[in-house]
């Protein structure tokens, strides 16, 4: 494991062209593999093969779906093989694409694909799923003013990752985390007092960040919106109620954003969408979407 390369500097510029951190991407990247690798060596592969094999890996879609991962599916690849490998990206993050399509191919030695085989396909297939997934919603929102956005319901470590495939299926990213923005919910509205509390609290810590208020029924989000609140969360809401929160934003402040959340479906989406609502949350987009099935075919 002491003998990773670092990422190339290509592959660090896409990665931020892209919205990412190249650091953060390498730091997980080495993590994943000193999982697989302990402090040991894929003996299988180095039993088998001979040393100066070389090969052609392909990453070829199984299931249509929308692509997500693959300059990460590269960088394992690179740090890995080092400069022995070259990775080529045949499609995009964000392509729309149907089952059988090559979606990039490395020449490297065959020992190093084999290694890095599994870790590739882990983080391709899984974020590649969450796009998918991020796609039908996008595509149930078709025609409507709702956007679909994610939550921090996220595995442990690939939120930066997770959220960008969100990205790559068309959503919309909601706070990456506790401190780039506030949302009070109903535990801080107890400790606080009031909703009106706890928005001056949150503005007297943290005058600029964005604030949304969590609320349960028509008299919580007058309260929100007259509190001041940035964007209200309509928490489990029917189709009715939405509408009527709508219509109510609308009166006291157009500028506030609805966010519609609880119990939501695809079979639903288009429904709430009609409302008038601005955002739907879906913590399922990434703790369960299920992969996209791809395979790396020597």
């Amino acid at each position: 494991m002491d003998d990773l390369s670092p990422l190339p500097e290509a592959r660090r510029s896409q990665l931020s062209a892209s919205g990412l951190d190249p650091d953060g991407v390498e730091a997980l990247v080495a993590l994943a593999l000193r999982e697989d690798l302990g402090d040991g060596t894929d003996i299988t592969s180095a039993a088998t093969v001979d040393p100066d094999h070389l090969g052609r890996g392909r990453f070829v879609t199984r299931r249509p779906g929308t692509i997500a991962g693959l300059p990460i599916a590269a960088a394992v690849i690179e740090m890995v093989c080092g400069a022995d490998a070259s990775v080529e990206l045949v499609v995009a993050d964000g392509a729309a694409v149907d089952a059988g399509v090559e979606l990039a191919r490395a020449d490297a030695p065959t020992r190093g694909l084999l290694t890095s085989e599994r870790t590739a396909l882990n983080l391709l297939c899984h974020l590649s799923g969450v796009a998918t997934l991020t796609a039908r919603w996008v595509d149930a929102l078709a025609g409507t003013r709702a956007q679909v956005r994610d939550t921090r319901k996220t595995t442990p470590g690939l939120r930066a990752l997770e959220k960008y495939a969100v990205r790559c299926g068309g959503g919309v990213n909601h706070r990456m985390g506790l401190s780039d923005a506030a949302l009070v919910k109903d535990n801080h509205i107890a400790a606080a007092g009031s909703v009106g509390d706890a928005f001056r609290r949150v503005r007297g810590l943290a005058g600029s960040v964005s604030v949304e208020i969590e609320v349960d029924d028509i008299d919580g989000l007058v309260e929100a919106i007259e509190a001041g609140a940035d964007e209200v969360l309509i928490d489990n809401f029917s189709i009715d109620e939405m509408r009527r929160a709508v219509a109510v934003r609308n009166e006291l402040r157009p500028g506030v954003a609805l966010e519609a959340s609880g119990g939501l479906t695809l079979d639903t989406a288009r429904g709430v969408g009609a409302t008038g609502v601005d955002y739907i949350a879906v913590g399922e987009l990434t703790h369960s979407a299920p992969i996209l099935d791809i395979g790396l075919d020597m």
